[in-house]
């Protein structure tokens, strides 16, 4: 199944964004821009996106029309099928965002989420990201492999595992966690399909696909199960192998 859109994180500080419209929806995007650090004008001419909030479709439709002619990228409010790119509920623990989109379907649904989302991230997962994000030197002098590197802050953010993002940690949590980490060792799993469904996966099951270095997969094996692995995951033909190099290998069956 294809995805509405590729998921991209847009750096506003400074850029003129277009907002065209008057009332409550644009207050709301106005609102918006503007905590992103964007510019926002009525019109300029170097600006490259724009956000339509016109309610009257005549009025809408010109300015939509005008702005694409001009190669713009356009969000228009209550107009999924003309929008060129969507502003999705947003959880906000900076650095860390997190995004939750619809495609534009449903603003409700996205915003709902948004609150669940709201309710079990703890207020200082954006610390534990600066300290990661401070730790990139000592990370890179510990494991130098890029691979290894990714295994061991993946094992370390796991459910439970040492910095688990889930669970509120003391500012000493990421030094205390490098001290001792060491490389992940090689491991195999096997997933056994029920269904090309990949709802009838188990959340474990699920985990594993998200977390794979490498897929032993049939050709046979439904897309949409491939897709729940990791897009970086390395696709392999034949049996694993024996012992299997660092990180998680799944073999699916």
């Amino acid at each position: 199944m294809a995805v509405n859109g590729l998921p991209i994180l847009l750096r506003t500080a400074g850029l003129a964004v277009i907002l065209k419209g008057e009332g409550e929806a644009a207050d709301a995007k106005r609102r918006l821009l503007e905590r992103s650090g964007a510019t926002v004008v009525e019109d300029a001419a170097d600006a490259r996106i724009a956000i339509v909030a016109i309610e009257d479709e005549g009025e809408a439709r010109a300015a939509i029309d005008a702005l694409k002619a001009r190669g713009v990228l356009v969000n228009a409010v209550d107009r999924p099928a003309d929008c060129d790119f969507t502003l999705p509920a947003i959880v906000d623990r900076s650095p860390v965002l997190v995004a939750v989109s619809t495609g534009g379907v449903s603003a409700g649904l996205a915003a709902a989420i948004r609150q669940r989302l709201e309710a079990v991230l703890p207020p200082n997962l954006g610390r534990l990201a600066e300290a990661l994000g401070a730790a990139r030197g000592p990370l890179r002098a510990r494991f130098p492999d890029g691979g290894d590197r990714r295994r061991a802050i993946g094992a370390a953010v796991a459910p439970g595992g040492a910095l688990d993002p889930l669970v509120p940690h003391g500012a000493g949590a990421v030094a205390d966690w490098l001290d001792g980490a060491a490389m992940v060792a090689g491991q195999v799993v096997t997933i056994r399909l029920r269904s090309t469904d990949p709802d009838d996966l188990t959340l474990r099951e699920a985990r594993w696909l998200g977390q794979a270095d490498r897929l032993h997969a049939a050709p046979a094996t439904p897309p949409a199960i491939l897709a729940r692995a990791r897009a970086d995951a390395v696709r392999l033909d034949g049996p694993p192998a024996d012992p299997p190099p660092p990180g998680l290998t799944v073999v699916i069956a």
